[in-house]
């Protein structure tokens, strides 16, 4: 009797749970672990004043990565061009802590608790939204939501793009194609119904399409490069590991080092970062993810076109031509 059924059912019985554990230790441990980790934050005001209040992140060793201003204004527009997620500012009156709660309401929240423990027995710690959530998602939910559809999305179509035997152009264009629609469908469900993402509506239909792009294109290129395989592989970086490892939930700077900025260097990170840049900051600190986006993109739409692989069980199998005979 063959022993090739049972290996293959040996091999099911060792893998299903030994996927759920990296599944878990994926997805639960960042969880479990969020705490600031060179989170950047400012204080402003009198140098005195302001001295103090860099003290006071300090004694949290490595937690915070402290940037001073000279004034409030300064500190709103670091806050506005994301360099800083908020900061506290000296005033006669008491410390004035400025959040941006849509670049991260955990953070927005963390930053409020701090600053008001750390403030001297009844001083009320008057806090300003600098750049508020929007209304139709106040804590973020939708958006942190969202990228797991994308990566499924992108999966997807990186998946039946190879399994249909689509190959060079053909499947470049499929790709294109079927990020674009993804991008017009999401947006016009995040945005125009939901009211979870602002700013200019084709930019953020432009940034979901490439995250979808992105994933997809490199999963398609995975399975041109590896066979099938390839797909596995791709499913290993976009969805269990781009997923929890994207900060979209909380902040990059929250998670274990290095998941932070591993998360970034995938595509489902970066798109999420790109989203709230363009949704929220008018594009601020754009530039690093729409790079990481552009290169995963390119990488797969490259080895799509011109890498040969084995076919697959869909697509036929050309046959030899005989040598012709000659008199």
């Amino acid at each position: 009797m063959s022993t090739a059924p049972n290996r293959r059912a040996v091999a099911v019985i060792l893998l299903i749970p030994l996927m759920v554990t990296l599944a878990l230790w994926a997805f639960a441990w960042p969880a479990a672990r969020i705490a600031p980790r060179d989170l950047p934050v400012g204080v402003a005001g009198p140098a005195s004043a302001a001295q103090q209040l860099e003290q006071r992140f300090e004694q949290r060793d490595g937690a915070f990565d402290v940037h001073r201003f000279d004034d409030e204004a300064a500190a709103r527009t670091a806050i506005e061009d994301r360099t800083v997620y908020g900061a506290v500012v000296a005033t006669p009156q008491g410390p004035h802590l400025l959040t941006a709660s849509a670049a991260s309401p955990v953070v927005s929240q963390l930053l409020r608790e701090a600053v008001t423990a750390s403030a001297p027995e009844d001083t009320e710690v008057r806090v300003t939204d600098v750049v508020a959530a929007p209304p139709g998602d106040p804590r973020g939910s939708a958006l942190g939501a969202s990228v797991l559809p994308l990566a499924l999305a992108g999966m997807a179509a990186g998946a039946v793009v190879t399994l249909m035997g689509l190959r060079g152009a053909r499947a470049a264009v499929t790709l294109v194609g079927a990020a674009a629609l993804v991008g017009l469908a999401a947006t016009a469900v995040a945005h125009s119904w939901l009211g979870a993402l602002t700013g200019d509506w084709w930019t953020v239909a432009g940034v979901l399409a490439l995250t979808v792009l992105a994933i997809g294109s490199a999963v398609a290129g995975l399975a041109a490069l590896f066979g099938p395989r390839g797909i596995g592989l791709g499913a290993l970086l976009m969805v269990l590991l781009g997923n929890p490892f994207s900060g979209v939930t909380s902040a990059p700077e929250l998670l274990p080092e290095p998941v932070g900025a591993i998360g970034q260097w995938l595509p489902p990170g970066a798109g999420g970062s790109l989203l709230r840049s363009v949704a929220f900051f008018d594009g601020s600190a754009a530039g690093a993810s729409v790079l990481t986006l552009s290169l995963w993109t390119l990488f797969g739409l490259a080895a799509v076109l011109f890498a040969r692989r084995a076919p697959t069980p869909a697509e036929p199998v050309e046959p030899a031509r005989e040598p012709a005979l000659t008199g």
